[in-house]
């Protein structure tokens, strides 16, 4: 493990060697990575982002490289690399601003349904774009990384319920693996997106956190941005919003929803077991508030006709109570 100096002392070298050795640098809002963001601030005002993504943490900043560098092949605005230390875990990166979403909509809730109809047409340009060759999210992959929710969410033994859940879900994961592929950003939400007003078009959205891009279903994504771990998302304009979307790609829509249905129990289960762990084994307790939220987006797919069996099968699972989240907390 390198200490913390001796990766201070390659992040200046990394600087030095680029041109940024005498900006000031400011820390900013990290993710749930091992990974952490400086913004750099030369004399002249220009500015980068320093990402320091340490590869003996289990880092590796060549996925980030190689996706950005599709998306803005393909007119989409990630951030350009400036530069690249691929064996330190370095990377110089374009600012792309501040404007986060979800900071411009709790600002003005008024914006709210054009910058989601602004994320929207990204996903539908990027849709229309050759998949990139990518891992696929096939079926497999779908049930596995279902595993945190009876790993860390369920207070007991889960041996009977994780095998009556996979009977059910499996098939339901089959036939969404089987709908063509496109390429999927994964963490693509509105802390993850910037207002680019200058620019035009799909441009004018920032993209950040895609690394962890896959080939698969088109629902995934606006599964990500419609159901927000971290903001509510009405009933109401995740319609308007799956609507728009149907309106302008080529899909059958009842198959379509029923597999958006699908990947949003699938992905909001997760999400259940991953907070649960963070507050369990981790201790960050914060990510419990959110729990109540990710439960309301699980039973608003289950209310999905095709998915009542599967409604069935998680009656089980314990509702976020009051008391149960204190549990989540204290252990």
């Amino acid at each position: 493990m390198v200490t913390e100096g001796a990766r201070a002392a390659l992040a200046d070298n990394f600087l030095a060697e680029n041109g940024w050795a005498d900006a000031a640098r400011t820390r900013i809002a990290g993710d749930a990575s091992n990974r952490s963001y400086d913004r750099l601030l030369r004399a002249d005002g220009t500015t980068a982002i320093l990402m320091d993504a340490p590869p003996d943490t289990g880092e590796d900043v060549r996925p980030f490289v190689r996706i950005a560098m599709h998306l803005r092949q393909n007119g989409l605005s990630a951030p350009e690399i400036l530069a690249v230390e691929e064996r330190s875990g370095f990377l110089l990166l374009e600012d792309l601003g501040d404007d986060l979403f979800a900071r411009l909509m709790q600002a003005d809730p008024a914006r709210e349904t054009s910058l989601y109809r602004a994320a929207v047409d990204v996903l539908i340009s990027l849709h229309g774009c050759e998949p990139m060759p990518l891992a696929a999210c096939d079926a497999q992959w779908l049930s596995d990384m279902t595993e945190p929710l009876f790993e860390w969410y369920l207070p007991k033994d889960t041996s009977g319920l994780r095998t009556a859940f996979k009977a059910v879900f499996d098939p339901l994961a089959q036939a969404v693996a089987a709908a063509p592929h496109v390429t999927i950003l994964r963490d693509y939400h509105a802390q993850n997106l910037l207002w680019l007003p200058e620019r035009t078009g799909v441009a004018r959205v920032g993209l950040l956190d895609f690394q962890d891009a896959l080939a698969g279903h088109r629902a995934y994504d606006l599964v990500s941005i419609l159901q927000d771990a971290r903001r509510d998302v009405s009933t109401e304009l995740e319609t308007d919003m799956l609507a728009y979307y149907l309106d302008r790609v080529p899909v059958d829509p009842t198959t379509f929803r029923r597999d958006y249905a699908v990947l949003g129990v699938q992905r909001n289960l997760r999400i259940l077991g991953i907070f649960a762990r963070l507050a369990k084994r981790d201790g960050k307790a914060s990510y419990v508030d959110l729990v109540p939220r990710v439960w309301n987006y699980v039973q608003r797919n289950l209310a999905h006709p095709e998915l009542k069996p599967l409604a069935e099968v998680l009656a089980d699972v314990p509702a976020p109570t009051r008391a149960f989240l204190e549990q989540l907390k204290a252990r």
